[in-house]
């Protein structure tokens, strides 16, 4: 496997509904993995590959990106591309190696990692059978080679972010809404009143959203 990942591989020979599942800036292949018990019972398979940005975040403490980030700094188009190129490299030796169901994988990130999961989701809808957007944003800047298809249509997607969020505010979440809305996404879009991060309420929705849409058995492609 290209990239350093942590999983959560169930009982059974599957195949599996799947979650990949992208961490955030300055965290780690583990950061989600903790969510693996919760989602879908335990019974889903849950990949949560590792940025391969790494970074100092303290003496002793690494953390890791999916792309350059800085105040002040927009994100590199060719820096995400790489990194876009490489996720999709990763998806298709994960889907060598473990019993995937096709027809039934859910791409997911946080901050950072959602951006990601927004990029290879909406370039390739067919191929997923939902998107989860934690805390998210589609940055401007970066020009996201998107064009409307009949599978943005059958793409569920559910958007979580908290009005209080300090690292991107509530109307990034708003303008992405506004972007899936005119590529014809179907979208549950949920705010809470918390900062950046995922408090229980919104991983109630996250559950309750993978049992009623994405991961029931989805169409033929």
């Amino acid at each position: 496997m290209e990239l350093v990942y942590a999983a959560h591989v169930p009982e059974g020979e599957g195949p599996h509904p799947t979650l990949l599942l992208l961490h955030g800036w300055g965290a780690s292949a583990h950061d989600l993995l903790g969510l693996a018990p919760i989602l879908y019972g335990g019974r889903a398979l849950v990949l949560c590959p590792q940025g391969a940005l790494a970074m100092e975040l303290a003496p002793g403490m690494a953390g890791y990106g999916w792309f350059p980030l800085g105040e002040g700094r927009e994100p590199d188009a060719e820096e995400v591309e790489a990194s876009a190129e490489t996720l999709v490299r990763f998806l298709d030796q994960a889907c060598e190696r473990y019993p995937v169901d096709p027809h039934r994988l859910v791409i997911g990130g946080f901050s950072q990692g959602g951006f990601m999961a927004y990029l290879l989701a909406l370039r390739t809808p067919e191929r997923f059978a939902g998107l989860l957007a934690m805390s998210a944003w589609l940055p401007a800047a970066v020009d996201l080679g998107l064009e409307k298809t009949s599978g943005h249509s059958q793409l569920p997607t559910l958007v979580v972010h908290g009005s209080d969020d300090p690292a991107i505010p509530i109307e990034q979440a708003q303008d992405a809404q506004e972007v899936l809305a005119g590529l014809g996404v179907p979208v549950d879009y949920r705010e809470y009143a918390m900062g950046h991060e995922i408090r229980p309420e919104a991983i109630d929705d996250i559950v309750a959203w993978l049992a009623e849409k994405p991961l029931r058995p989805v169409r033929l492609v």
